[in-house]
């Protein structure tokens, strides 16, 4: 359901099927900051799990403690592979009754499936409703009780707050460039007309060519981008809002607690300041150069109204700070979101075992693995089951 494509001016985006712009993105930038604009984000796609086992089955199964989520509360949770890669992951909110799952493009239906496969014998019924979201930059506080009251369910995004049993792997909370940003998504019948509420209360629409400058800049890792292939959630910063270390055991959650112990995740998300031709933008996978080598690839590029051509890149960890690099024919200066040091606020000061290799390597006693001596032990069980 897209639910202002027949808006005067929409320009359509041909891959997510809303409008890119209504003729001036960097306006509509300027407006959804502002509080006065909401963005059809429809192709975002939900997902509810009902049943009597449903809190326990999701604990057991993802990132998040869905056992301490209170009702009504905004969060989000991953399901890793294996080996700790991100496979998906989502806005979550309980209403008491269901669980709501608001997942990027085209990933509904393999997350369903999933679920599915893991069902057996547990008390829960899986659903797809046909709904619609819209997007706005203002606390749900600030809507008005009409627009409220239109929504089947308001999320608010976390980001960039560390919740509790999070960690963060760059500046802390206070220093977050997003620390004063909000996002407050309504998820909406087919029926109702949000969009009329939201013009009569003095808001206007802004394209989702603004809606992806604006999160760009505020550093927000999106699935199909920045959580696209073979990805850790150490590595884009995302154990801030979708990943509780202090939970029991689920899938993949021994890396999780390896990389948080032993740090230094293989690369590291960061922001890009671009430079180069007028009126053009590369592609989001494109390569990041350090002269002739490959450091990194481009996740998401945009043109903010502020910052001008920004994008967010993974890079291999080690590249430093200040290194030029290139995109084609842009310039690049890295505002680095993930440490380079690659440890993060749970990580234990000292690696364990580092004793031992340094008593190794002077001739005292040690073991070759020694470095995996005291392995969850740094934060109270976490590497353990």
């Amino acid at each position: 359901m897209k639910i202002s494509r027949t808006l005067p001016g929409a320009i359509m985006d041909e891959n997510l099927d809303v409008p890119s712009h209504y003729s001036n993105p960097f306006a509509e930038g300027n407006q959804l900051a502002e509080g006065k604009a909401f963005t059809d984000l429809s192709f975002l796609e939900i997902i509810t799990v009902s049943g009597a086992d449903r809190i326990t089955w999701l604990h057991n199964l993802t990132t998040r403690d869905f056992a301490s989520l209170a009702v009504g509360e905004s969060s989000e949770m991953m399901l890793l592979g294996p080996n700790g890669h991100v496979e998906f992951t989502a806005g979550v909110i309980d209403d008491g009754e269901r669980t709501w799952f608001i997942l990027d493009q085209k990933q509904a239906q393999p997350f369903a499936d999933f679920l599915d496969s893991m069902m057996f014998r547990m008390r829960v019924e899986i659903d797809q409703p046909d709904l619609g979201v819209v997007g706005v930059m203002v606390p749900a506080s600030e809507l008005s009780e009409q627009a409220l009251a239109h929504a089947t369910i308001v999320w608010e995004d976390p980001w960039p707050r560390t919740l509790p049993g999070g960690a963060h792997y760059g500046v802390t909370d206070e220093e977050h460039p997003a620390k004063d940003s909000s996002r407050t998504l309504l998820v909406v019948a087919k029926d109702e007309p949000i969009v009329e509420t939201l013009i009569a209360a003095g808001m206007v629409p802004a394209g989702i060519t603004a809606w992806e400058a604006k999160r760009i800049s505020d550093w927000r890792p999106r699935p199909n981008t920045e959580a696209a292939g073979q990805v850790l959630p150490h590595e884009l910063d995302w154990l801030r809002t979708a990943v509780h270390l202090d939970k029991g055991c689920y899938r993949g959650q021994e890396t999780v607690a390896k990389l948080v112990n032993l740090g230094k995740p293989p690369r590291r998300l960061t922001y890009l300041y671009l430079e180069g031709p007028e009126g053009d933008l590369p592609e989001p996978g494109a390569d990041v150069m350090l002269g002739e080598r490959v450091v990194g690839q481009l996740t998401s590029v945009a043109r903010d109204s502020e910052d001008g051509p920004v994008a967010l890149a993974l890079l291999r960890r080690n590249t430093a700070d200040d290194a030029q690099l290139q995109v084609g024919a842009f310039e690049a200066v890295q505002e680095p979101i993930v440490a380079r040091e690659g440890k993060s606020s749970a990580s234990p000061t000292e690696r364990p075992g580092q004793g031992l290799r340094r008593g190794k390597r002077a001739g005292g006693p040690g073991s070759s693995d020694g470095g995996a001596g005291g392995f969850g032990s740094s934060r109270g069980g976490l590497g353990s089951s």
